[in-house]
């Protein structure tokens, strides 16, 4: 459980390290920092059989993301624009605005054309079905050479072509 909880930590630390020094190197023309990568959860759930992500996006209209599978990966793209600065005088600035892409790998392969979305109290939620195995798996022989000349398979039968004249 405390390996879960360091990798919990890395994030956190990142964004503390972001908060306390992103400005001095944005401002020394060292990085352009822009955007922001959205908290995701990914797990696996059934029947029937399927993986779910669940992402972070609260504040961002629904018609601003993009949402598209890739094999097996999801990619959920957007934007958090800033609201109207007119008559506010910032004390604290927290809220990561700005665009953002985030490429989750899904762990298997799905099926994308059944995927589905929600978009609910600032958490987006998308599930894609887990694809069958395959059933049609085919068996591979091994050919290798023999001490009489020839070569044979993982069977034991000669090749053809492989027998000595």
């Amino acid at each position: 459980m405390a390996s879960r909880d360091l990798f919990a930590n890395f994030e956190r630390m990142r964004r503390e390290i972001d908060e306390l020094f992103g400005d001095v190197v944005e401002r020394a023309g060292f990085v352009g920092r822009r955007g922001f990568l959205p908290r995701v959860d990914v797990f696996f759930c059934g029947p029937p059989p399927r993986t779910v992500v669940e992402a972070e996006l609260a504040g961002i209209d629904a018609d601003r993301v993009g949402i598209e599978v890739r094999g097996r990966q999801l990619v959920i793209a957007g934007e958090r624009r800033p609201p109207s600065a007119e008559g506010r005088l910032y004390q604290h600035v927290e809220i990561e605005r700005g665009p953002f892409r985030r490429v989750i790998d899904l762990g298997a392969e799905v099926l994308a054309e059944q995927a589905s979305a929600s978009y609910e109290n600032g958490v987006l939620r998308v599930e894609v079905p887990l694809a069958p195995p395959d059933r049609n798996a085919r068996r591979i022989p091994i050919s290798r050479p023999t001490d009489g000349g020839g070569a044979r398979r993982s069977d034991g039968t000669l090749e053809p072509g492989s027998e000595r004249a």
